[in-house]
């Protein structure tokens, strides 16, 4: 389904889950585990994701046709820019129209040792142009071509550390053709009501979703805010972590608590969808979901 049907019969903030390509057999079957444990929930769309320069694409391709087989999980697949070629991207789009998918998620991808900034696109915006481009030759079923969605950053992106021209860069994804955006992931919610009213004021209208994951092992901290983009701990939630000390299970019980507080805030104030980061794994994502105390 396009992405703005999604959004026009949603009646309620959206609810979508992110997963990867899985690698070995093992992790197929953790993966199919976690499906049939968050079916019941009804998903309005899930993502997969997409390695660096399209190391995964044949995998991701995979997962999205089975994915798409199934009356339960919309699938929209990551598409990332660096290291492509146009004639390699009008490849994909043709074979992603071919098999039905509405939607793509349009990232401009983490170059690499292996991945270089070679190829015919440098930034997310130039992938979502080339993407409207295809859409308007009616190389799609749906006349109105994919949906597409973007990446955005509530706590800044690392590599535009001025704030006002990040959100310059922001605007010109939306303005060439963008119809939503994911937030990566935060943990103090201040980022993102700060962030989605600095959106209000550059005019950028479209629909913002929350990126939420919950925390849930301890050397998950240093790892994650050591990614490029980085993630920032508000102190009340480092306490919390500290009082845990090495108690696994009370670690995760507060993060899995701060994750419920964040989406009951951001329910609280009319945020447009809430999309899991589940790494695969449906157990910290339900707990989450039961302890909003809603289906």
């Amino acid at each position: 389904m396009h992405i703005r049907d999604i959004f026009a019969r949603a009646r309620r903030p959206t609810l979508s889950f992110e997963f990867f390509p899985p690698r070995s057999s093992e992790a197929v079957k953790d993966l199919q585990d976690s499906l049939l444990q968050l079916a019941p929930w009804r998903p309005d769309f899930v993502s997969v994701t997409y390695g660096a320069g399209g190391s995964t694409r044949d995998r991701t391709q995979s997962w999205v046709k089975e994915l798409g087989q199934s009356d339960v999980f919309d699938p929209i697949p990551h598409l990332t820019a660096v290291g492509h070629t146009e004639a390699e991207m009008m490849g994909i789009l043709e074979t992603y129209a071919a098999a039905g998918v509405s939607n793509l998620l349009a990232l401009r991808g983490d170059p690499s040792p292996q991945v270089t900034q070679s190829g015919d696109f440098q930034t997310a915006a130039d992938l979502v142009r080339f993407i409207r481009r295809f859409n308007d030759r009616g190389l799609h079923p749906d006349p109105r071509g994919f949906g597409i969605g973007v990446a955005c950053f509530p706590e800044g992106h690392p590599a535009t550390p001025n704030r006002m021209l990040e959100m310059d860069y922001l605007k010109a994804k939306v303005d060439v053709g963008a119809d939503w955006m994911c937030t990566q992931v935060f943990f103090d919610n201040h980022d993102f009501h700060d962030f989605r009213a600095r959106c209000e004021l550059a005019d950028i209208r479209i629909p913002i979703l929350a990126g939420i994951l919950p925390l849930t092992q301890k050397n998950s901290l240093s790892r994650m805010a050591e990614l490029a983009a980085g993630s920032r701990y508000p102190a009340k939630l480092l306490r919390a972590f500290q009082r845990a000390g090495d108690d696994t299970d009370c670690f995760q019980q507060v993060g899995i608590h701060h994750a419920v507080m964040q989406c009951t805030d951001l329910l609280d104030h009319n945020v447009a969808g809430i999309h899991f980061y589940t790494l695969n794994k449906a157990a910290f994502t339900l707990q989450v979901l039961r302890g909003l105390g809603s289906r």
